[in-house]
């Protein structure tokens, strides 16, 4: 009985915190073209806090993730004589899987946890409450701008990841171990298709918004102490985590 009931508030508490999560994703978007045309300079202020301050350590992931694949590509296709398809091989992994799946953990790991982490603190000290008492909306002044900034940002490092991995995988085939450059890039260009793009697209999209959005709930709905923050920003990672790769399941799956 003990663990009957364990189960069931376990369940009840599951069904109130989702639901509370898409009220207040609703919220969000009520709040979001008043956002938009209102409060166009904090949105471009978070753009720059979510995307041009990440923008290093994407490129350079980026960078040594494509060489990798460059190396592990040569090593594998070489066995078939298949070596000058090592482009190919790289583009398919960034373009489609590990570009966008990368930049959101990365994204989560670095403009995540700051975006939970600073709604959370000004929860804890008690500047979404003065907001509220001056009538004006801490959702709509604080929280939206954010969202919109992550969401906009994670499908531009995408693409700059995806661009710096395939020069890093040109460097390492290419450049160090001599495949034939035409070859390198004829093959890509005619395997890759629109199809494949746009599905790298589409997960890009996808995962900044639930990033972003996972990013915010998590600072807005945290406990307002020093250690709620902390918690909220671990929750921030592992959340966005598991979306992420849930996610990439399920898009994979449709576009087979």
């Amino acid at each position: 009985m003990t663990l009957v009931r364990e189960v069931y508030e376990t369940l009840v508490e599951f069904v109130r915190t989702f639901g509370a999560f898409i009220l207040f994703f609703v919220e969000l978007l009520v709040h979001t073209p008043r956002a938009v045309f209102g409060r166009f300079r904090l949105i471009v202020a978070q753009v720059h806090n979510t995307g041009t301050l990440s923008l290093v350590i994407i490129l350079v992931c980026g960078l040594f993730v494509g060489a990798v694949l460059g190396l592990q590509g040569f090593a594998n296709l070489q066995r078939f004589n298949a070596e000058d398809t090592v482009g190919t091989f790289a583009a398919f992994a960034l373009v489609k899987e590990l570009g966008p799946v990368i930049t959101a953990l990365l994204f989560a790991g670095r403009a995540g946890t700051a975006l939970a982490s600073e709604i959370g603190l000004m929860k804890a000290t008690d500047q979404l409450s003065a907001m509220e008492m001056m009538a004006v909306n801490p959702v709509s002044r604080v929280v939206v701008p954010r969202f919109i900034g992550g969401c906009i940002s994670v499908p531009f490092l995408t693409a700059g990841f995806s661009a710096i991995g395939l020069f890093g995988a040109y460097l390492v085939a290419v450049v160090l171990l001599g495949v034939d450059v035409g070859a390198f890039w004829q093959q890509m260009q005619q395997t890759l298709s629109i199809k494949d793009v746009e599905e790298g697209i589409v997960k890009s999209i996808l995962f900044g918004g639930a990033a972003s959005l996972i990013a915010v709930w998590e600072g807005y709905n945290c406990i307002p102490t020093a250690e709620g923050v902390g918690r909220a920003t671990t929750r921030t990672v592992v959340i966005t985590a598991i979306v992420v790769l849930v996610v990439d399941f399920m898009v994979t799956a449709t576009y087979l």
